[in-house]
């Protein structure tokens, strides 16, 4: 399942950033979307791969370094 961050605006016209939706593809994602926000407009898609990570672990040696060094 792929990740969709959108950004939109909703009819009053405020803008919501970092609406992170799964889905199949972008039209499922979409629909998902609109279910939550009606009437709303949408100012910007990015697709993020399932595999890509926001964080990276630290190697375990460096970790045990620290530790046993204080």
């Amino acid at each position: 399942m792929l990740k969709f961050n959108f950004s939109v605006k909703n009819r009053s016209g405020q803008r919501v950033d970092n609406i992170i939706i799964g889905g199949r593809d972008r039209p499922d994602a979409e629909r998902k979307l609109f279910q939550m926000y009606r009437h709303c407009t949408i100012v910007e898609c990015a697709t993020r791969r399932p595999d890509e990570k926001t964080w990276h672990p630290a190697p375990v040696e460096e970790e045990i370094l620290t530790i046993a060094c204080k």
